[in-house]
């Protein structure tokens, strides 16, 4: 029998994030997930009178396609998948992984390949552009395991947040947006981190279940040249199977200038993939009520109550700042007095600290009051 709670789940993914209409063509990307959530997507598909389109992937056979692959391989899959990406309307991805670190042993120029010629392409130029989509991972052991958790209890943990009030999310984010928008330069300040830089004229956008799930952030991006100063996770990162810890950038008119973590060759092999890659293409704040610590998963990480991500490489359409790359690293620094605390000020008004938003407009996005 099926967990009814994967039902309520893609009820979410097809009729909120995605508003599948009649007629529509919905592409449905699943990565070692099992059957159930994707016939569960299927039937809400068709209930919405969609037409589902399923791909099934391994992150196993993914790795060995890496391994032997070239240019001229990832632009003969870029040109199928980017004919078929093209042709839809929605696109929901599931996301599983037996192991997190699939793709450790996979060279760096071959992950570079893939992310600039097959990657950028079909799915930052397409699909973010052109489809409504949503993206995100699916419970199985491995990510409990990530997580500290046993499985049951990660699961309750996974549909609690996925299945939250989005819709209520989405309105308590409207200050915010707004002050974001009417801010010129905004201070980052805590243990390891003392940066700066405008935000002036780039729209801020709401993530309220709509992009990805779970959801729960506010982005906007930095003008390109102004950040300056220095900026220290605390979260740990997982990028192309290699795990970073205590990633600390140094800015100097919105370049990247030094660059030091656990692992600084892979951390400056990524950051050297193009030249936007040392350019910052997105700054977040993150609100999710329920996520109050790191997994190493970023569709997770980057939502964390009382966080931030600042972002190397690529911007989005509608928050551009101009930079471009195959690059886009969301890395996180949580701001709660677990980790350190800390504050944000907007044009010198303290706005959040500690990880609480301190402001009358900005309440209603602290953990109680989204619950």
């Amino acid at each position: 029998m099926r967990d009814p709670r994967i039902d309520r789940l893609a009820d979410v993914l097809v009729n909120y994030s995605c508003k599948c209409r009649a007629g529509e063509k919905l592409f449905i990307d699943l990565y070692d997930t099992d059957a159930e959530i994707g016939c569960a997507l299927v039937e809400k598909a068709h209930a919405a009178g969609a037409l589902p389109y399923v791909k099934l992937n391994s992150t196993k056979i993914r790795r060995a396609m890496l391994m032997g692959t070239g240019e001229a391989h990832q632009r003969a899959l870029a040109d199928y998948e980017a004919h078929i990406m093209n042709d839809m309307d929605c696109y929901i991805a599931v996301r599983g992984a037996e192991n997190a670190f699939e793709y450790a042993d996979v060279p760096a120029e071959k992950m570079a390949i893939e992310s600039r010629l097959f990657q950028y392409p079909v799915h930052h130029e397409i699909r973010v552009n052109k489809t409504r989509w949503v993206v995100l991972r699916y419970p199985l052991p491995a990510m409990a395991q990530s997580a500290g958790m046993s499985t049951s209890a990660f699961e309750d943990f996974f549909f609690r947040v996925c299945t939250l009030d989005y819709a209520k999310m989405d309105r308590a984010m409207d200050a915010l947006k707004a002050r974001m928008e009417r801010t010129d330069k905004v201070h980052i300040k805590c243990p390891g981190t003392d940066l700066t830089f405008s935000v002036k004229g780039i729209p801020a956008v709401k993530c309220a279940g709509e992009l990805n799930i779970p959801d729960g952030e506010v982005y906007t991006a930095p003008v390109r040249e102004s950040v300056e100063g220095i900026i220290t996770y605390n979260a740990p990162s997982l990028k192309d199977g290699i795990r970073h810890e205590n990633v600390s950038l140094t800015f100097e008119k919105g370049k990247i200038v030094r660059a030091v973590s656990s692992d600084p060759a892979a951390l400056n092999a990524v950051l050297d993939t193009d030249a936007g890659a040392r350019y910052v293409g997105e700054f977040a704040i993150g609100v999710n009520p329920y996520i109050d610590r790191p997994m190493l998963d970023t569709l997770f990480d980057e939502k964390i109550a009382g966080s931030i991500h600042f972002t190397p490489g690529c911007c989005y359409e509608d928050a551009p700042n101009g930079n471009q790359s195959s690059v886009h690293w969301d890395l996180v620094l949580i701001q709660t007095p677990a980790y350190g605390g800390g504050e944000i000020f907007f044009d010198g008004e303290l706005i959040r600290k500690d990880g609480r938003f301190v402001t009358e407009d900005l309440l209603a996005l602290n953990p109680e009051n989204l619950r």
